[in-house]
C-alpha cells in the first residue's frame, strides 16, 4: 500500500553556517564597532545579543537574510520577546521548531478526513503517515497540503509504492 510521510525537518548543519556568517557580517560591519552585538547558538536555541532594541532588529534581519539565503525555512523560527540584561543591553531567543506539534497534526488529519479523498492519515509522534490504494490519490493529497498549509512549513518524504 503507497504511503509517505508529512513532518517539519530543519537542516541544523545550514542553521549553524548562517549563524556563522551573521556572526561574521556583524562583526565586521562599521555600525556595531565597538558594541556587544552577537548571536549564540545551543542545541535549537539562537539567542541575540545588542546593545540597543535598533541593533537587535538589525542583527536579527541580517540572521533571517542568512538563513533565507541557506535554504531555511524562517516559518519555523519563534520568536521570543526581548529582555533586558543589564543597562540599555538587550537579548532575545529564538527558537528553531521542529516536528509537527499536536495541534497541527491532528488539523492535518481533518483536512485530509474533509477532502472526501481515499486516504487514511495517522499520527506517529511528529509526523503525519499517509497511506492510500493508489499513488495519483497521494499525490492529490501532498498537492492538498501544500495549498492548505502555509503557516508553518512542512516536508513529504519516505514516499514508497
Amino acid at each position: 500500500m503507497p504511503s509517505f510521510d508529512i513532518v517539519s525537518e530543519v537542516n541544523q548543519v545550514e542553521v549553524r553556517n548562517a549563524v556563522d556568517q551573521a556572526n561574521k557580517e556583524v562583526s565586521t560591519r562599521y555600525d556595531f564597532k565597538g558594541s556587544d552585538a552577537r548571536i549564540e547558538a545551543s542545541d535549537k536555541v539562537l539567542t541575540l545579543f545588542a546593545d540597543a532594541e535598533f541593533q537587535l532588529d538589525q542583527v536579527k534581519d541580517i540572521l533571517l537574510g542568512k538563513l533565507a539565503k541557506r535554504g531555511v525555512d524562517v516559518r519555523c523560527l519563534d520568536h521570543g520577546k526581548l529582555e533586558k540584561v543589564s543597562g540599555n543591553k538587550v537579548k532575545q531567543a529564538i527558537t528553531v521548531r521542529e516536528g509537527i506539534e499536536t495541534e497541527l497534526s491532528k488539523k492535518i488529519v481533518r483536512l485530509i478526513k474533509d477532502s472526501k479523498l481515499k486516504v487514511q492519515a495517522s499520527i506517529q509522534g511528529e509526523a503525519v503517515r499517509v497511506s492510500g490504494a493508489k499513488r495519483d490519490i497521494l499525490q492529490e493529497c501532498i498537492a492538498l497540503m501544500r495549498k492548505e498549509i502555509t503557516d508553518f512549513p512542512i516536508q513529504f518524504n519516505n514516499f514508497r509504492d
